[in-house]
């Protein structure tokens, strides 16, 4: 089944009982990540459940074909429905889905993430082509459905704010979800203990989005997931970003997990040591951050920190292009994170 982007957030609030998996994919990350989650949440609340949930990636199935079929069947241990999560799908797995779809194993739901699919990937092609399952479109905001974005998340806070206000805010969004959701908590955060907002406020939190995308592509890179390293990279590129505007975050990311790392490492609690260093990390980035530091040894931190290092200085010091070089070590860095 086909789910059209302006009509997906209908479909993920009504989830069909029979639905048994389900791909997420299209250009904007974000989006992609938050539909996934609202899916997933609604058989599981809570997506840290090891007994509910599973996560798996493309080189997980592709070395193993069996394991989504056990993962599907697999039974809670203290019961209720399963979720098999699976990140950074590809074509080259169109072949077990479409296999598993027309033999399904266990009631869990799949949910499946992806990025940009073209109407000939044949992974897209044995979702849509499935009554059991469903490819859920994710395309970039409309000024209309960002604004409605906007206005929603606000009023959860208990918050209003002037049209005015919305007119700058959502011109200001809606490249990225992910980036969208992460300004608008700034903004209600710093109008805390208002009843509205105004345009004054707007334009005191908002800048460009610049800062949150390197922020993206620095947890992308620390993860190994990359694809959202490529997105973020991309994005930034073409708001003609300087490299140095990459490179220098990136390094004090990486000096960043490495002091936190060997604090948690003296017997300091991660927790205690991420607070102690400033800029504060964003609260939207906490869990990632927390998540790279104990999937991260001081060894290949201190890898990564001479990297970028000797990337800053090629930048300085030679011909070769510095967005050649920038997004070479990011995701060389990415791929060691994926080989730990």
């Amino acid at each position: 089944m086909i789910v059209k982007s302006a009509d997906a957030d209908r479909f993920i609030g009504r989830v069909p009982p029979k639905l048994l998996a389900a791909l997420v994919f299209g250009p904007d990350q974000g989006l992609v990540r938050e539909r996934a989650e609202t899916l997933a949440k609604s058989v599981v609340s809570d997506l840290h459940d090891a007994f509910r949930v599973s996560e798996l990636d493309e080189a997980v199935l592709t070395a193993d074909n069996a394991r989504l079929a056990d993962e599907a069947a697999a039974i809670s241990m203290f019961g209720g429905r399963r979720v098999v999560r699976v990140r950074g799908a590809g074509n080259s797995l169109a072949e077990l889905f479409e296999s598993f779809l027309d033999d399904p194993k266990g009631d869990a739901l799949v949910v499946v993430e992806a990025g940009d699919l073209s109407k000939n990937s044949s992974l897209r092609k044995a979702f849509e082509a499935a009554d059991n399952a469903a490819a859920i479109q994710c395309y970039a905001d409309s000024a209309q459905s960002i604004a409605a974005v906007v206005r929603s998340a606000l009023k959860q806070e208990g918050l209003a704010i002037s049209p005015e206000a919305l007119d700058d805010a959502a011109s200001r969004l809606g490249a990225d979800r992910g980036t969208t959701r992460r300004e608008i908590e700034k903004l209600a955060l710093y109008a805390r203990g208002k009843s509205r907002i105004e345009v004054e406020d707007v334009r005191a939190i908002m800048g460009d989005e610049t800062e949150t995308r390197v922020d993206e592509a620095c947890d992308a890179a620390a993860e190994g997931d990359m694809q959202r390293l490529d997105i973020a990279l991309d994005k930034l590129w073409s708001e003609d970003a300087s490299p140095a505007a990459v490179l220098r975050p990136a390094v004090s990311h990486f000096q960043r997990l490495l002091q936190v790392k060997a604090a948690s490492a003296a017997g300091e609690p991660v927790d205690v040591a991420m607070k102690r260093g400033w800029p504060q990390i964003h609260f939207t980035r906490t869990a990632s951050f927390k998540s790279q530091v104990s999937h991260w040894n001081e060894d290949r931190l201190q890898e990564a920190c001479d990297l970028l290092f000797e990337t800053e200085s090629l930048t300085r010091t030679t011909a070769i292009p510095a967005q050649v070089v920038t997004g070479r070590a990011l995701f060389t860095i990415a791929a060691m994170a994926r080989a730990r």
